[in-house]
């Protein structure tokens, strides 16, 4: 306030809380906001495709993004020449708040959006919402000060964001992501997709994980593996939302009175069941994470029996309250594995007993620790039977080694025969056949598939191996940057700390984590065994081309179709390992277009934009395979 002259609209100061203001204008929108339509099975989500088609002529099939509906609070950023000048809420959809003070105090909003390629003018659309991690602090400390604490988190946003002290909303972290657009001069997005990296690519955080389809069948798919990864995100969720991937094909739909024609909301329908937490046992995950479940009096949800729940961390158990003993309310909707909701504390009558995290791991008694973030608690012991039967079940899993045959029972029956101690004696098993004809249900034959199954393993890429060894914080994608960016397993384990930091996608935690298991005892034990037991390094030709034979190095292809001789995944792991980068949409930066049968509209997008397009043969013929 001393030097005004120096004061710009876009500086970060603006961010902190400013002074309280009087109170909200209304604003009228320049698009209006409209409702979605809501559905609430499947059958109804293919009604809602074929209306789709039938409206464009009768395609054959539509391509849609499917993304997680946030339940929050819609809001709408307008931006002029790259800067923030207003928040408006969605109101009734034609009028909004003007609540541009607490907007700029979101996380996710930036002031001023980043880089070269920023319409004149964009209004962005999207969710406030809280954080269950910081409601759960919020619930806290409104009950420490003897408060009437907000009943979920899309309650506390709204309430935060009425609020006339943009210092309260600041200091409460509500964040934002966005998901669609409104009136904009000088976008030219072709797709939804497009339309969110660009996003992105301005600064603005999107919803995660959005999927794209060809078709709504293969839409229905996608969503039931959404569906089950909810429990891994922070913020509360309602539904899934299918959008109309090209904007061209939007206009075309048009919009009734209420909502627009492409897009539906998949919302499930919620039942719910009251039963009484048994007791709180904690489970101990290939990683050493520790992960509270309520057992509880079986009861009926929906035709499914319902007997355990996890509670996922320390934090979900403080926001729930729970105790053993409670009565709780357990809710089933659609396809998500049924959780507990909320606690019926009235029914308390005394006899609840409060859970605690133990001191110690409950299945090797070493003393536990805390996450960096304290959210999780963990077993430090790499030697953990717990995280070793959890580690070979994931070792051998679909998404890493991929050994058909050695499941948990099997994995167990192993263990109690004493025939597995470590990761690398599952290379060993071969030299104990008459043992392994001996275990329950196993025989001759499933004994010699299942060794064969474990000799093809030793020749998977080393991407799987490393996404295979349960490092923390190192999944499929990231073991996939460290194979193609490192080549060889020996090469990996020769960088310092902060080489591996350097890399893009990596950053100082994970590399931290990967660098530590690889100079521990342990992980150089195990990585030394496997390489003696024949299991691929990384060093076969093969496995990883070099450098000058890779045809895709720093390409971007995108698949569209079937192809006949490999799955999705094998092509796009077979684009990796060429250098290059598989990508889900077509945009004016792809390089090629792999075209297979009965190609979506992708096709049509590349021939648009001129971007190359080969066939399944030219495709393996250019890369040498």
């Amino acid at each position: 306030r001393k030097y005004p002259q120096y004061d710009s609209p876009d500086s970060p100061t603006h961010k902190v809380g400013g002074e309280p203001i009087e109170g909200f204008e209304t604003i009228r929108h320049r698009v209006p906001m409209l409702s979605i339509d809501n559905v609430y099975d499947e059958r109804a989500l293919f009604e809602f495709d074929a209306r789709v088609r039938k409206l464009l002529g009768g395609r054959t099939q539509v391509e849609y993004a499917i993304e997680y509906k946030v339940d929050g609070v819609a809001l709408a950023l307008w931006y002029e020449k790259g800067r923030l000048v207003r928040g408006v809420t969605r109101g009734d959809g034609r009028v909004g708040d003007d609540i541009t003070h607490n907007a700029r105090t979101l996380r996710g909003v930036p002031l001023r959006l980043a880089g070269d390629a920023v319409p004149a003018v964009l209004e962005i659309r999207g969710e406030a919402y809280m954080a269950n991690s910081d409601f759960a602090r919020l619930k806290a400390e409104q009950e420490r000060k003897g408060e009437q604490p907000f009943a979920n988190p899309r309650n506390a946003t709204a309430g935060t964001l009425k609020l006339l002290d943009p210092r309260i909303c600041a200091a409460r972290k509500l964040r934002f992501m966005g998901h669609s657009m409104g009136y904009s001069e000088g976008a030219d997005y072709q797709t939804h997709m497009e339309y969110l990296h660009a996003l992105r690519e301005m600064g603005v955080p999107t919803t995660p994980n959005v999927q794209l389809a060809e078709s709504m069948a293969a839409a229905v798919e996608t969503a039931h593996e959404m569906m089950e990864n909810l429990h891994a995100l922070d913020f509360e969720v309602d539904g899934l939302v299918f959008k109309v991937n090209r904007l061209d094909l939007r206009e075309r739909l048009g919009q009734t009175s209420k909502s627009p024609r492409w897009l539906i909301a998949y919302k499930w329908e919620r039942y719910e069941a009251v039963t009484r937490v048994n007791d709180i046992v904690v489970q101990v995950g290939k990683s050493g994470t520790l992960t509270p479940v309520a057992i509880l009096e079986p009861v009926e949800i929906a035709g499914t029996t319902v007997s355990r729940s996890t509670l996922h961390n320390r934090d979900e158990v403080r926001r729930l309250g729970i105790r053993i003993g409670d009565w709780v309310v357990v809710e089933k909707a659609g396809k998500i594995i049924p959780h507990v909701v909320r606690v019926e504390e009235h029914r308390r009558d005394g006899s609840e007993r409060p859970f605690r995290f133990p001191k110690k791991c409950p299945e090797c008694k070493t003393e536990v620790v805390q996450d960096e973030g304290g959210v999780y608690i963990r077993c430090p012991n790499p030697n953990c039977p717990a995280q070793f039967r959890e580690t070979v079940r994931f070792f051998a899993s679909r998404s890493a080694m991929d050994i058909e045959g050695l499941g948990i029972k099997v994995i167990e029956q192993l263990i109690d025969a004493g025939l597995l101690k470590e990761l690398p004696d599952i290379y060993r098993l071969k030299d104990h056949r008459e043992k392994l004809i001996a275990l329950e249900r196993m025989g001759e034959k499933s004994v010699d598939n299942l060794l064969a199954a474990i000799e093809a393993s030793k020749k998977r890429p080393l991407w799987r191996l490393l996404n295979g060894l349960a490092i923390r914080h190192v999944g499929a994608r990231t073991a996939q940057i460290l194979a193609e960016r490192f080549g060889t397993m020996e090469n990996l384990c020769r960088q310092s700390e902060q080489a591996l930091a350097d890399v893009e996608e990596i950053g100082p935690i994970i590399a931290h984590s990967i660098y530590s298991f690889l100079h521990s005892e342990y992980g150089q034990r195990i990585i030394t065994q496997l390489a003696e037991l024949g299991v691929n390094m990384g060093e076969a030709p093969a496995a990883h081309p070099p450098a000058r034979e890779r045809k895709l190095e720093g390409k971007t292809v995108v698949v569209t179709g079937t192809l006949s001789r490999l799955t999705r995944d094998e092509v796009n792991e077979l684009i990796h390992r060429h250098g290059g980068k598989p990508a889900s949409s077509v945009s004016r930066k792809t390089d090629f277009v792999v075209a297979g049968e009965n190609p979506g509209s992708k096709l049509a997008k590349a021939q648009q934009l001129g971007v190359r397009v080969l066939s399944e043969d030219e495709f393996f013929k250019l890369i040498g395979e």
